[in-house]
């Protein structure tokens, strides 16, 4: 890509990702002034609780818990918060663990019991500040008995390759899990539970970021038998996850915790952070630089491939009609797509969705795309996402590339490898969910 076009794109990417930095959006939530807390619209006194306890999961979740560190520190007896791999930060009063994310694994089997345990303890003269953005699911295994981490491993791994969106994942997750589904705020029953959240799901629905530790559940046991049978799994589940499931259903296992549940009545569940923030900061961005922003949407959801498809005519559109808004433009959208895997490849859904949009702007070579994870991950790959244009596919054909194939076989890794326009940033430490950025001019 053109060296000038890739740097537009990237100011206005980080542009969205500077506005939801973690300690910048729970200082903009969060004030205290002696003994007196804020948190959104309600004031805590202090002085109510005899001790303090800081705990949380998440890709952002460390720099959340040192922004509550920075104003509370006097007042905490203690924490734990589980982040990604390469995610950590040094923390005064809260242990930090680091665990594996998409899968869960072992460190954050025992994260998780750890910080159960933790909560178990606690009584009304408790307050527990809890933080939560993307990735917390994985991090918090505390597979419901007799099911092991193994099982929860595997089937993990079948809900994220069958093409489910990430709430309804979360659903059969909630299910297996004594940390999800409010699991945390039944822990901390009777203490105070403020838990604030860094939200990386369209409509940020409390009860599927991180799968809704400190939020009441209107999940059943029979939609997850549903969704088993809607993507074919009922015969490649482990068999105690399966037999789990159905029992659930017929009543011989109890639901996930509703709302209007006693465990929540000293709860405040507050979204800090959202894709709309990133994606508002990213269109001024784009104003400084010229170009006419236009938010198309912060729900993106589906197919990446088909998703990528459709962003490209809409930049298309703009090229022959200055429809929807005229030229120089920036188009900006975000959400979480999925992909289906129909091949032996590597990549990650941004990665495929601009391929899937390099593919349809091919001969357009006024517009450029970039999609991105604000978290820096996408997919299994070091990639935050990738960069395409109207040219991509003539520069891959002139290296004896065949774009087509290599969608048709989920490797947009590799494709984007061999032209160098992969976009890697390392761990960003916060978590909105996606990025796509078009510029037209």
């Amino acid at each position: 890509m053109d060296p000038k076009r890739r740097r537009l794109l990237e100011e206005i990417f980080n542009a969205g990702l500077r506005a939801v930095e973690p300690e910048a959006v729970i200082h903009s939530h969060v004030s205290r002034r002696g003994a007196q807390l804020t948190v959104g619209d309600r004031t805590y006194d202090l002085g109510d609780y005899r001790r303090g306890w800081l705990v949380g999961a998440g890709k952002a979740a460390a720099l959340m818990a040192k922004a509550l560190e920075d104003l509370l520190a006097d007042r905490l007896s203690g924490g734990l918060v589980v982040v990604k791999y390469g995610h950590g930060v040094p923390l005064r009063k809260t242990q930090v663990r680091e665990a594996g994310h998409p899968l869960p694994d072992q460190a954050g089997l025992e994260g998780a019991e750890e910080l159960l345990k933790l909560l178990e303890g606690c009584t009304e003269q408790d307050l527990v500040l809890a933080v939560f953005s993307g990735g917390g699911s994985a991090l918090l295994p505390a597979p419901v008995p007799p099911l092991n981490l193994p099982q929860k491993q595997l089937t993990t791994q079948l809900l994220l390759e069958c093409g489910a969106e990430i709430g309804e994942v979360n659903t059969i997750r909630k299910h297996l899990s004594r940390s999800k589904g409010g699991g945390l705020a039944r822990a901390a029953f009777p203490a105070t539970v403020i838990s604030l959240i860094l939200s990386d799901v369209v409509g940020d629905r409390l009860e599927v970021i991180s799968s809704g530790p400190t939020a009441a559940d209107d999940g059943s046991f029979a939609a997850c038998l549903n969704l088993v049978e809607r993507y074919g799994l009922a015969d490649r589940l482990p068999e105690p996850v399966w037999r789990l499931l159905r029992e659930g259903a017929v009543g011989l296992r109890p639901e996930t915790p509703r709302a209007g549940d006693p465990i929540f009545a000293r709860v405040q569940n507050l979204v800090v952070g959202n894709n709309r923030l990133a994606l508002a900061a990213a269109g001024e961005k784009a104003k400084a630089l010229g170009f006419n922003p236009l938010l198309l949407s912060s729900c993106l959801e589906g197919e990446a491939r088909e998703v990528g498809r459709v962003l490209a005519a809409v930049g298309k559109e703009v090229c022959l009609s200055a429809q929807p808004v005229a030229p120089p433009a920036c188009l900006l959208a975000g959400g979480e797509t999925t992909v289906t895997l129909r091949g032996p490849g590597q990549g990650g859904r941004n990665q495929e969705l601009a391929l899937a949009a390099a593919l349809a702007l091919d001969g357009f070579p006024r517009i450029s795309l970039l999609s991105a994870g604000t978290d820096g991950t996408d997919g299994p790959t070091e990639a935050a996402g990738a960069l395409g244009d109207g040219d991509t596919c003539a520069r891959a054909r002139g290296l004896g590339l065949n774009p087509a194939d290599f969608l048709a076989r989920n490797d947009s890794y590799h494709f984007f490898a061999a032209l160098g326009d992969l976009l890697i940033t390392g761990p960003t430490r916060t978590n909105v969910m996606d990025i796509v950025c078009l510029i037209i001019k």
